[in-house]
Protein backbone atom coordinates (compact mmCIF):
# COMPACT_ATOMS: atom_id res chain seq x y z
CA UNK A 1 0.00 0.00 0.00
CA UNK A 2 1.20 3.26 -0.73
CA UNK A 3 2.82 5.16 1.89
CA UNK A 4 0.29 7.25 4.04
CA UNK A 5 -2.61 5.59 2.83
CA UNK A 6 -4.69 3.59 5.03
CA UNK A 7 -6.72 0.26 4.61
CA UNK A 8 -10.81 0.82 3.80
CA UNK A 9 -13.39 -0.82 5.88
CA UNK A 10 -15.79 -2.27 4.23
CA UNK A 11 -18.78 -3.05 6.05
CA UNK A 12 -21.97 -5.53 5.00
CA UNK A 13 -22.24 -7.95 2.41
CA UNK A 14 -19.91 -8.06 -0.69
CA UNK A 15 -21.70 -10.54 -2.57
CA UNK A 16 -24.77 -8.90 -4.66
CA UNK A 17 -27.50 -10.74 -5.61
CA UNK A 18 -30.29 -9.43 -7.56
CA UNK A 19 -33.59 -10.76 -9.05
CA UNK A 20 -34.67 -9.78 -12.76
CA UNK A 21 -38.75 -9.97 -11.24
CA UNK A 22 -38.15 -7.45 -8.40
CA UNK A 23 -38.65 -3.89 -10.01
CA UNK A 24 -36.78 -2.46 -6.94
CA UNK A 25 -33.27 -4.20 -8.82
CA UNK A 26 -34.06 -2.52 -11.92
CA UNK A 27 -31.90 0.26 -11.43
CA UNK A 28 -29.16 -1.26 -9.66
CA UNK A 29 -29.15 -3.93 -12.46
CA UNK A 30 -28.66 -1.27 -15.40
CA UNK A 31 -25.89 0.40 -13.60
CA UNK A 32 -23.85 -2.73 -12.59
CA UNK A 33 -24.58 -3.34 -16.31
CA UNK A 34 -23.38 0.13 -17.80
CA UNK A 35 -20.15 -0.38 -15.32
CA UNK A 36 -19.52 -3.67 -16.74
CA UNK A 37 -19.93 -2.29 -20.43
CA UNK A 38 -16.30 -1.02 -20.35
CA UNK A 39 -13.07 -2.89 -20.77
CA UNK A 40 -11.64 0.22 -18.94
CA UNK A 41 -13.45 -0.41 -15.92
CA UNK A 42 -13.33 -3.89 -16.22
CA UNK A 43 -9.47 -3.38 -15.88
CA UNK A 44 -9.73 -0.88 -12.95
CA UNK A 45 -11.78 -3.29 -10.84
CA UNK A 46 -9.63 -6.36 -11.54
CA UNK A 47 -6.59 -4.07 -10.30
CA UNK A 48 -9.05 -3.15 -7.24
CA UNK A 49 -10.25 -6.57 -6.64
CA UNK A 50 -7.29 -7.43 -3.79
CA UNK A 51 -5.54 -4.13 -2.78
CA UNK A 52 -6.85 -0.17 -2.53
CA UNK A 53 -5.17 2.56 -5.00
CA UNK A 54 -5.56 6.06 -5.44
CA UNK A 55 -6.88 7.69 -8.53
CA UNK A 56 -3.37 9.28 -9.44
CA UNK A 57 -2.40 5.24 -9.05
CA UNK A 58 -4.78 3.87 -11.11
CA UNK A 59 -4.04 6.56 -14.32
CA UNK A 60 -0.83 5.69 -13.92
CA UNK A 61 -1.10 1.79 -13.79
CA UNK A 62 -3.43 1.93 -16.78
CA UNK A 63 -1.67 5.20 -18.96
CA UNK A 64 -4.92 7.10 -18.98
CA UNK A 65 -5.80 10.99 -17.98
CA UNK A 66 -6.66 11.39 -14.33
CA UNK A 67 -9.70 12.91 -15.35
CA UNK A 68 -10.93 9.56 -17.18
CA UNK A 69 -10.61 7.76 -14.63
CA UNK A 70 -12.22 10.10 -12.40
CA UNK A 71 -15.21 9.31 -14.87
CA UNK A 72 -15.15 5.74 -14.57
CA UNK A 73 -14.57 5.05 -11.01
CA UNK A 74 -17.49 7.56 -10.33
CA UNK A 75 -19.67 4.99 -12.89
CA UNK A 76 -18.53 2.06 -10.65
CA UNK A 77 -19.08 3.49 -7.79
CA UNK A 78 -23.03 4.17 -8.35
CA UNK A 79 -23.36 0.88 -9.33
CA UNK A 80 -22.16 -0.33 -5.70
CA UNK A 81 -19.47 -2.14 -6.89
CA UNK A 82 -16.34 -0.21 -5.20
CA UNK A 83 -16.17 2.10 -2.34
CA UNK A 84 -13.71 5.26 -2.03
CA UNK A 85 -12.56 7.39 0.79
CA UNK A 86 -11.30 10.89 0.65
CA UNK A 87 -7.88 10.54 2.77
CA UNK A 88 -5.03 12.77 3.33
CA UNK A 89 -1.91 12.65 0.94
CA UNK A 90 1.41 14.07 0.76
CA UNK A 91 0.14 16.92 -1.62
CA UNK A 92 -3.23 17.77 -0.23
CA UNK A 93 -6.21 14.85 -0.21
CA UNK A 94 -6.43 12.19 -2.41
CA UNK A 95 -9.63 9.63 -3.24
CA UNK A 96 -8.04 5.84 -2.28
CA UNK A 97 -10.94 3.35 -3.93
CA UNK A 98 -10.90 -0.56 -3.82
CA UNK A 99 -13.49 -3.00 -4.60
CA UNK A 100 -16.53 -3.74 -2.81
CA UNK A 101 -17.82 -6.80 -4.36
CA UNK A 102 -16.69 -10.39 -4.27
CA UNK A 103 -19.52 -12.18 -6.24
CA UNK A 104 -22.52 -10.81 -8.56
CA UNK A 105 -26.03 -13.02 -8.14
CA UNK A 106 -28.33 -12.11 -11.37
CA UNK A 107 -31.53 -14.29 -11.13
CA UNK A 108 -33.54 -14.52 -14.32
CA UNK A 109 -36.60 -16.68 -13.10
CA UNK A 110 -39.37 -15.73 -10.68
CA UNK A 111 -38.48 -18.16 -7.31
CA UNK A 112 -41.58 -16.89 -5.54
CA UNK A 113 -43.65 -18.14 -8.40
CA UNK A 114 -41.53 -21.18 -9.42
CA UNK A 115 -42.39 -22.15 -5.72
CA UNK A 116 -46.25 -21.69 -5.67
CA UNK A 117 -46.54 -23.27 -9.62
CA UNK A 118 -43.67 -25.20 -10.37
CA UNK A 119 -44.63 -26.90 -13.09
CA UNK A 120 -44.64 -26.58 -16.90
CA UNK A 121 -47.17 -28.25 -18.86
CA UNK A 122 -47.22 -29.15 -22.81
CA UNK A 123 -50.98 -30.48 -24.24
CA UNK A 124 -49.93 -32.50 -27.69
CA UNK A 125 -52.39 -32.94 -30.04
CA UNK A 126 -52.95 -36.42 -30.55
CA UNK A 127 -52.75 -35.79 -34.72
CA UNK A 128 -49.58 -34.49 -34.22
CA UNK A 129 -47.40 -37.34 -33.82
CA UNK A 130 -43.71 -37.74 -35.05
CA UNK A 131 -44.23 -41.06 -36.54
CA UNK A 132 -45.66 -44.53 -36.55
CA UNK A 133 -46.14 -48.33 -37.40
CA UNK A 134 -49.91 -49.45 -37.14
CA UNK A 135 -51.89 -52.63 -38.10
CA UNK A 136 -55.11 -52.65 -38.87
CA UNK A 137 -58.01 -52.09 -37.08
CA UNK A 138 -56.81 -48.51 -37.37
CA UNK A 139 -57.69 -45.45 -38.74
CA UNK A 140 -58.23 -41.51 -37.50
CA UNK A 141 -61.33 -39.03 -37.04
CA UNK A 142 -61.79 -35.73 -35.96
CA UNK A 143 -64.86 -33.45 -35.61
CA UNK A 144 -66.73 -34.56 -38.99
CA UNK A 145 -65.42 -38.13 -38.91
CA UNK A 146 -63.33 -41.03 -40.04
CA UNK A 147 -60.41 -39.17 -42.21
CA UNK A 148 -59.24 -40.55 -45.23
CA UNK A 149 -60.45 -44.45 -45.30
CA UNK A 150 -61.18 -47.28 -42.64
CA UNK A 151 -58.29 -49.94 -41.72
CA UNK A 152 -55.78 -48.24 -43.81
CA UNK A 153 -52.33 -47.74 -42.50
CA UNK A 154 -51.61 -44.81 -44.98
CA UNK A 155 -54.75 -42.93 -43.59
CA UNK A 156 -51.86 -42.09 -41.13
CA UNK A 157 -49.73 -40.38 -43.25
CA UNK A 158 -52.53 -38.16 -44.76
CA UNK A 159 -52.13 -34.14 -44.88
CA UNK A 160 -55.00 -34.16 -42.50
CA UNK A 161 -53.74 -36.46 -40.09
CA UNK A 162 -53.10 -33.05 -37.51
CA UNK A 163 -56.73 -33.19 -37.24
CA UNK A 164 -57.37 -35.99 -35.81
CA UNK A 165 -58.94 -36.14 -32.81
CA UNK A 166 -59.26 -39.62 -32.52
CA UNK A 167 -57.21 -42.24 -33.50
CA UNK A 168 -56.82 -46.06 -33.08
CA UNK A 169 -54.89 -49.29 -34.17
CA UNK A 170 -54.53 -52.56 -33.03
CA UNK A 171 -50.44 -53.45 -32.95
CA UNK A 172 -48.00 -51.21 -33.45
CA UNK A 173 -46.73 -47.83 -32.01
CA UNK A 174 -46.79 -44.04 -32.64
CA UNK A 175 -44.18 -41.70 -30.90
CA UNK A 176 -44.63 -38.11 -29.83
CA UNK A 177 -41.57 -35.96 -29.37
CA UNK A 178 -42.43 -32.47 -27.34
CA UNK A 179 -40.36 -30.17 -26.96
CA UNK A 180 -37.24 -30.23 -24.30
CA UNK A 181 -38.50 -27.40 -22.22
CA UNK A 182 -36.40 -28.77 -19.14
CA UNK A 183 -34.82 -25.76 -17.02
CA UNK A 184 -31.63 -26.49 -15.67
CA UNK A 185 -31.16 -24.07 -13.08
CA UNK A 186 -34.10 -26.42 -11.16
CA UNK A 187 -33.93 -29.91 -10.01
CA UNK A 188 -36.80 -31.77 -11.76
CA UNK A 189 -38.32 -34.37 -9.72
CA UNK A 190 -41.05 -35.85 -12.28
CA UNK A 191 -42.73 -36.20 -15.87
CA UNK A 192 -45.87 -37.33 -16.36
CA UNK A 193 -48.07 -38.07 -19.43
CA UNK A 194 -51.47 -37.87 -19.13
CA UNK A 195 -53.74 -38.87 -21.78
CA UNK A 196 -57.48 -40.73 -22.23
CA UNK A 197 -57.32 -43.61 -23.79
CA UNK A 198 -59.27 -47.08 -24.02
CA UNK A 199 -58.80 -50.47 -25.56
CA UNK A 200 -59.86 -51.36 -29.62
CA UNK A 201 -62.43 -53.54 -30.62
CA UNK A 202 -64.81 -53.94 -33.52
CA UNK A 203 -67.67 -51.86 -32.44
CA UNK A 204 -66.84 -51.65 -29.36
CA UNK A 205 -66.39 -54.40 -25.58
CA UNK A 206 -66.31 -53.20 -22.46
CA UNK A 207 -64.51 -55.80 -21.75
CA UNK A 208 -61.74 -56.42 -23.99
CA UNK A 209 -58.49 -56.27 -22.16
CA UNK A 210 -55.31 -54.75 -23.73
CA UNK A 211 -51.65 -54.42 -22.96
CA UNK A 212 -50.46 -50.68 -23.56
CA UNK A 213 -46.74 -50.28 -22.79
CA UNK A 214 -45.30 -46.88 -22.75
CA UNK A 215 -41.61 -45.74 -23.55
CA UNK A 216 -40.10 -42.69 -22.89
CA UNK A 217 -36.68 -41.65 -24.41
CA UNK A 218 -36.96 -45.41 -25.36
CA UNK A 219 -37.06 -46.19 -21.83
CA UNK A 220 -39.53 -48.55 -21.34
CA UNK A 221 -41.86 -47.00 -18.43
CA UNK A 222 -44.36 -49.78 -18.06
CA UNK A 223 -47.42 -52.00 -19.12
CA UNK A 224 -50.68 -50.64 -18.71
CA UNK A 225 -53.67 -53.80 -18.58
CA UNK A 226 -56.55 -51.14 -20.32
CA UNK A 227 -59.87 -53.18 -19.49
CA UNK A 228 -62.17 -52.45 -22.68
CA UNK A 229 -63.13 -50.43 -25.39
CA UNK A 230 -65.81 -48.26 -24.15
CA UNK A 231 -68.78 -47.19 -26.05
CA UNK A 232 -72.15 -48.00 -24.05
CA UNK A 233 -72.93 -44.20 -23.85
CA UNK A 234 -72.18 -40.99 -25.45
CA UNK A 235 -68.74 -39.41 -24.66
CA UNK A 236 -69.29 -36.01 -22.78
CA UNK A 237 -67.35 -34.31 -25.33
CA UNK A 238 -67.61 -36.90 -28.53
CA UNK A 239 -69.30 -34.59 -31.49
CA UNK A 240 -72.39 -35.82 -33.29
CA UNK A 241 -71.29 -36.76 -36.44
CA UNK A 242 -69.76 -40.12 -34.47
CA UNK A 243 -71.73 -42.69 -35.03
CA UNK A 244 -73.34 -44.72 -31.77
CA UNK A 245 -71.92 -48.45 -31.57
CA UNK A 246 -68.42 -47.33 -31.74
CA UNK A 247 -65.80 -46.16 -29.17
CA UNK A 248 -67.00 -43.47 -27.22
CA UNK A 249 -64.67 -42.81 -24.35
CA UNK A 250 -61.42 -43.65 -22.59
CA UNK A 251 -60.11 -43.47 -19.12
CA UNK A 252 -57.80 -40.57 -18.34
CA UNK A 253 -54.25 -42.30 -17.27
CA UNK A 254 -51.27 -40.56 -15.91
CA UNK A 255 -47.74 -42.54 -16.91
CA UNK A 256 -44.80 -40.98 -14.88
CA UNK A 257 -41.44 -40.88 -14.20
CA UNK A 258 -39.91 -39.64 -10.54
CA UNK A 259 -36.23 -40.91 -9.21
CA UNK A 260 -37.85 -43.53 -7.45
CA UNK A 261 -39.08 -45.39 -10.80
CA UNK A 262 -41.61 -45.50 -12.80
CA UNK A 263 -45.74 -45.34 -12.13
CA UNK A 264 -49.36 -45.85 -13.58
CA UNK A 265 -51.64 -43.52 -11.89
CA UNK A 266 -49.17 -42.75 -8.82
CA UNK A 267 -48.75 -46.52 -8.66
CA UNK A 268 -45.53 -47.89 -8.86
CA UNK A 269 -44.76 -50.35 -11.90
CA UNK A 270 -41.12 -50.05 -12.75
CA UNK A 271 -38.24 -49.50 -10.06
CA UNK A 272 -35.55 -50.21 -12.25
CA UNK A 273 -36.53 -46.75 -14.26
CA UNK A 274 -35.68 -43.26 -13.10
CA UNK A 275 -35.21 -39.63 -14.11
CA UNK A 276 -31.50 -40.16 -14.72
CA UNK A 277 -31.88 -42.90 -16.95
CA UNK A 278 -34.19 -40.84 -20.09
CA UNK A 279 -30.91 -38.59 -20.21
CA UNK A 280 -32.92 -35.46 -20.88
CA UNK A 281 -30.20 -33.10 -21.21
CA UNK A 282 -29.31 -34.53 -24.47
CA UNK A 283 -31.86 -34.00 -27.00
CA UNK A 284 -34.18 -30.64 -28.01
CA UNK A 285 -37.05 -33.15 -27.18
CA UNK A 286 -38.85 -35.83 -24.94
CA UNK A 287 -40.16 -38.90 -26.64
CA UNK A 288 -43.37 -40.79 -25.93
CA UNK A 289 -43.71 -44.39 -27.36
CA UNK A 290 -47.33 -45.86 -27.26
CA UNK A 291 -47.10 -49.40 -28.19
CA UNK A 292 -49.37 -52.45 -28.73
CA UNK A 293 -46.21 -55.30 -28.74
CA UNK A 294 -46.55 -57.97 -30.91
CA UNK A 295 -46.23 -60.62 -27.83
CA UNK A 296 -48.13 -58.84 -25.55
CA UNK A 297 -50.16 -60.93 -23.85
CA UNK A 298 -53.53 -58.91 -24.64
CA UNK A 299 -53.42 -57.67 -27.80
CA UNK A 300 -56.21 -55.39 -28.09
CA UNK A 301 -55.44 -52.25 -29.64
CA UNK A 302 -55.22 -48.58 -28.48
CA UNK A 303 -57.88 -45.93 -28.76
CA UNK A 304 -56.48 -42.63 -28.29
CA UNK A 305 -58.73 -39.25 -27.53
CA UNK A 306 -58.16 -36.08 -28.10
CA UNK A 307 -59.68 -32.69 -26.82
CA UNK A 308 -62.96 -32.69 -28.83
CA UNK A 309 -63.69 -36.71 -28.17
CA UNK A 310 -64.19 -38.46 -25.21
CA UNK A 311 -64.53 -37.45 -21.30
CA UNK A 312 -61.67 -34.91 -21.04
CA UNK A 313 -61.18 -31.98 -23.27
CA UNK A 314 -57.44 -32.53 -23.71
CA UNK A 315 -54.63 -34.20 -26.04
CA UNK A 316 -51.61 -36.07 -24.43
CA UNK A 317 -50.47 -33.67 -21.86
CA UNK A 318 -46.69 -33.70 -20.74
CA UNK A 319 -45.72 -32.27 -17.50
CA UNK A 320 -42.45 -31.03 -15.92
CA UNK A 321 -42.37 -31.32 -12.14
CA UNK A 322 -39.71 -28.72 -10.27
Amino acid sequence: MARGKTPIKIIGERNIALNLSNPSHHQQIALIGKALSSPTRLNILNLLKNKALSIQEIAAILQIPISSTAVHIKCLQEANLIITETQPGNHGSMRVCICSMQKFLLETFDSDLDCQNNTISIDMPIGSYFQCDVKPTCGLADENGVIDTYDSPASFYSKNRVRAQLLWFQKGYIEYRFQNLINAMLTLSEISFSMEICSEAPGYLNDWPSDITIFVNDQELGTYLCPGDFGDRRGKYTPSSWPNGRTQYGLLKTFSITDSGGYIDKDLVNPNISIADLHLEHAPYISLKIQIKDDAKHIGGINLFGEKYGDYPQGIVMSLIY
